[in-house]
């Protein structure tokens, strides 16, 4: 079935611009000799280096770009134009009227963490396929609708956690599943020390909506009264903006390597609790992961970490040894002996670096495989993360239920599995 963006647009205002659309529109098949249509929708920072990767790909042709922000419209458009050479690249207000062309394949959603798990559910449904920037949940609830939707409708999806398809996290992981550390026993992940604040900004005017739509930058969240700070990027830590109390910013990355490193991407921790320095988690095989804060992302470092190794870093301790790596490739082990494992590691890239990332979304695309951070492993990465977000926020230990996806006997944590969407949205 061809849908024109004036009969999406039709559909999804009489729905009420709910996420749960009755229909959908098929996508074109990719064939491995073929460009990717790419869509991007948000142009923040961390955009700038994602699509600057998508772009140096070959097969990928931009054609549209979105953002609630006129200025950050005019910027991504000039990017796009500046590498193809001309003037193709189309620009949108709404993101709704982007996923209405039937010709884009995929998308790249890099906006606020409010919009990722709203907008990639939507584009799923609209037949493109999906790299979302992460946190791609907002809670509990999400990351469960989110996986069913790509299973149902067929979609590839790939998390922006780039460092599953890095070297030197590779290298570590690897090293604790062949039982080179002995029986690992903890799990170290670094994660920023979470904070959180209630308070509104003093209101300021409302622009003009071409210039800001704020109505549509909130999003599923509560309404408040616009101030300039919010968009300028001083939404986070703002429960109602805050996929975790900051914890999800390093957390979603290494907390999921852990999750790897255990070999528990189809689970999660069973019991979390939080104390001054970090939170705990222990695993059903009795495996403790401890997710240690950094007051400080680009300077301290937690005293559970024997070295700086750059952003993210993670530890994995076995009875026998232990390895610690981190966003500078580089990789520290003990005993000594276990450097000869090093040898043959891959050409040290930065953590940040999602250039093989992408490339493995784009090859996903052609062959329908599925990604390195598939919706699986979203979810459960982002599963633990918001439990241990939920022991902070009540202070005391609680018991997760992971197959299930409920604390056990604890309603007050059960309230913290899903946050209220505002109208006319709905999960």
């Amino acid at each position: 079935m061809q849908v024109t963006r004036r009969v999406f647009l039709k559909r999804s205002l009489a729905a009420g611009g709910a996420l749960a659309f009755p229909w959908v529109v098929p996508a074109r098949a990719v064939v491995a000799s073929e460009r990717i249509t790419l869509g991007v929708i948000g142009f923040g920072p961390r955009c700038h280096h994602v699509l600057g990767c998508m772009l140096a790909e070959k097969d990928v042709q931009c054609v549209a770009v979105c953002d609630v922000q006129a200025s950050r419209r005019k910027d991504a458009k000039t990017t796009v134009d500046r590498h193809y050479g001309n003037q193709d690249c189309a620009t949108y207000r709404d993101f709704r009227e982007l996923l209405a062309r039937p010709d884009i394949d995929a998308v790249a959603i890099e906006t606020g963490d409010r919009w990722h798990a709203p907008a990639s559910i939507l584009a799923a449904k609209a037949g493109k396929d999906v790299y979302c920037e992460k946190p791609c949940t907002m809670s509990i609830a999400e990351g469960a609708v989110l996986e069913e939707t790509m299973q149902r409708y067929g979609r590839v999806y790939q998390a922006g956690t780039q460092r599953r398809s890095i070297g030197n996290f590779h290298r570590a992981v690897q090293l604790a599943h062949t039982g080179k550390l002995g029986k690992v026993h903890t799990l170290h992940a670094s994660v920023i020390r979470p904070r959180v604040r209630y308070d509104y900004l003093p209101a300021e005017a409302e622009p003009v909506r071409d210039v800001v739509d704020w109505d549509l930058w909130l999003g599923t969240a509560p309404w408040r009264p616009y101030n300039h700070r919010y968009i300028a990027g001083d939404w986070r830590s703002h429960y109602d903006f805050d996929a975790g109390v900051q914890l999800l910013e390093w957390g979603v990355h290494t907390v999921d390597l852990c999750q790897w490193a255990n070999k528990s991407d189809e689970t999660a921790p069973l019991v979390y609790e939080a104390s001054r320095d970090k939170l705990t988690a222990k695993y059903a095989n009795g495996v403790t992961l401890s997710m240690d804060y950094l007051d400080n992302a680009f300077g301290n470092r937690s005293p559970q970490f024997q070295t700086r190794l750059g952003t993210c870093p993670v530890r994995f301790e076995g009875n026998e040894g232990w390895v610690e790596t981190g966003d500078s490739g580089e990789i520290e082990v003990y005993p000594a002996s276990l450097r000869s494992e090093l040898r043959e590691l891959m050409a040290r890239r930065a953590g940040t670096d999602a250039g093989s990332h992408v490339r493995n979304f784009l090859d996903c695309i052609k062959s329908r495989a599925q990604t390195a951070a598939n919706p699986s492993v979203m979810r459960h990465s982002h599963l633990a993360c918001h439990a241990a977000v939920a022991a902070w926020l009540l202070g005391r230990k609680i018991t997760l239920d992971p197959v299930r996806e409920i604390f056990v006997n604890d309603e007050q944590a059960n309230r913290l599995r899903s946050r209220a969407y505002r109208e006319p949205w709905i999960l």
